[in-house]
Order: C-alpha cells, then sequence, then structure tokens
C-alpha cells in the first residue's frame, strides 16, 4: 500500500526538475539583468540555468554558479561559488549578489524574467541576445 502512495510522489519530483528547465529555458542562452527595484541596474551582469538545478552567469566583475534546486514559479539561489577578481564595478556586483540572494518568485513572459520578493522587490531580466 506505501507504495502506491509513495510512486506519485516520486514522479512528481522528478518531473520538478524539467518544468524548471522548461521554465527558464534551460541550455537556451541567458537573461540579461536591466532593473533592480525599478532602477536600471548601470553594469552588465547574466544569469543562466544550464542544467536541472544548477544557475550561471557572469556578475559585473566575476564568473558565478550555484544551486537552484526550487520548482518554477519559486526561485532560491543556494550554495553560490563566484571567482575573485577586482574591477571597478564592485559595488554593482554587491548589489547583484544581494538581490539574487534575496528573490523568491520568479515569472517569465515572452523575453522577460522577473525575480520577486513578497515584499515588493524584483529584479528584471531580458533575454540576451547572442
Amino acid at each position: 500500500m506505501r507504495l502506491i502512495f509513495i510512486l506519485p510522489l516520486l514522479l512528481a519530483t522528478a518531473c520538478q526538475g524539467n518544468e524548471t528547465v522548461a521554465a527558464y529555458g534551460a541550455g537556451n542562452g541567458s537573461w540579461q539583468l536591466t532593473e533592480i527595484d525599478g532602477v536600471p541596474f548601470p553594469a552588465r551582469a547574466t544569469l543562466s540555468f544550464p542544467e536541472p538545478g544548477r544557475i550561471a552567469g557572469e556578475a559585473p566583475c566575476n564568473i558565478y554558479s550555484g544551486r537552484m534546486d526550487a520548482p518554477y514559479p519559486w526561485f532560491e539561489a543556494k550554495d553560490l561559488a563566484v571567482t575573485r577578481r577586482a574591477c571597478p564595478d564592485l559595488a554593482e556586483e554587491t548589489t547583484f549578489f544581494e538581490g539574487l540572494s534575496a528573490m523568491t518568485l520568479s515569472e517569465i513572459s515572452g523575453d522577460t524574467l522577473i525575480l520577486s520578493t513578497p515584499d515588493g522587490r524584483e529584479m528584471v531580466f531580458t533575454k540576451d541576445q547572442p
């Protein structure tokens, strides 16, 4: 009897990763940050979903990668690994990572990805053109 209840749960969990991959367009390029909390972002920063459960991208100074296990529409950047290059845009980089770490929800509409928090913070990304 327990197997009957466990099997649907296992199948639903296995499919969540694929839904997340499809929703974010994993393997299909990256998203470029255009604004944080309604203010245009002055430096280049990207976010991509290279495979299920992974995020990666370029911050204003460094390259990063991490985990993102939450199924769409939830968002949670975890275990970020970041290179350690210095550059004039370190303040923007700090703003980027603080924002990315705070985001909990995501919404995709065409070529726009919006990450947000329940208290109204937002990061707006557009599909990065190759």
